[in-house]
């Protein structure tokens, strides 16, 4: 499937501490049961909100894009499936970090349940607290759910012009920044990665982390486009982009 040209808008070591994160986030966490009533009722005086998702991990998770503060990213519930739509929660963190009251696309990480195929594309119903959204993922070929992740980089585009998430593995405290994406020819994506101080201290847990960012000067609206992400802990690693 091609790629349209898109403009800007927009401790456990490596051991097993956090072994129910990476199954949950490894393989697919969700059920082909039906899903609960609270997750698919949209209330009355709920409002809606637009909300984007993003193929990641070789379609085994997808990324939920929402709009809010940069500090408070909502938690991604279990997702089921039935009757063609896959179904999200959204729950504020936990903790008591205080929010900033910026207003920015951030990205909520959930694995992609039992039932859908990646390959075929799926329709999302996300429910909040206190507003639900929708939106389609389309299918890609070679994605597919199930098997182990490789804990490699990935990255998928969103239904918004020039938005992608990009998938790392690794610190949770330690989450990579992106500096600057820009388009640096064709057919890629340079992503450049704030360089984190030296000092740094970060925990010793794998987990997955999601980032969202965007890009303008893409011309060709047939290309494949891939990601090179530099800088941090990147060193030109170079992924293709799913398509959407």
């Amino acid at each position: 499937m091609a790629i349209r040209s898109r403009s800007l808008v927009a401790g456990i070591g490596l051991a097993l501490l956090a072994a129910g994160l990476l199954t949950a986030c490894a393989t697919p966490t969700g059920s082909g049961g039906t899903p609960s009533s609270s997750a698919t009722s949209k209330g009355d005086d709920g409002s809606e909100q637009e909300v984007g998702a993003a193929w990641l991990d070789g379609g085994r998770m997808v990324g939920i894009v929402t709009q809010g503060s940069s500090t408070c990213v909502p938690v991604a519930e279990e997702a089921t499936y039935a009757n063609g739509v896959m179904t999200v929660t959204l729950v504020d963190a936990e903790g008591d970090t205080a929010c900033t009251s910026d207003l920015v696309p951030r990205v909520s990480l959930v694995g992609t349940p039992e039932g859908v195929d990646p390959a075929d594309g799926v329709e999302i119903e996300v429910t909040g607290d206190g507003w639900h959204g929708d939106t389609d993922l389309e299918g890609v070929p070679g994605l597919a759910v199930g098997g182990e992740t490789d804990y490699l980089p990935s990255a998928g585009w969103t239904d918004v012009d020039g938005q992608f998430v990009i998938l790392s593995w690794g610190s949770s405290s330690c989450a990579p920044a992106i500096e600057n994406t820009e388009a640096t020819s064709a057919s890629e994506v340079t992503v450049t990665f704030v360089t984190p101080p030296a000092d740094q201290v970060c925990t010793m847990d794998m987990a997955p982390r999601g980032v969202v960012t965007a890009v303008n000067g893409l011309e060709d609206e047939d290309a494949e486009i891939f990601a090179i992400l530099t800088g941090a802990e990147f060193d030109n690693v170079r992924i293709p982009i799913y398509p959407n």
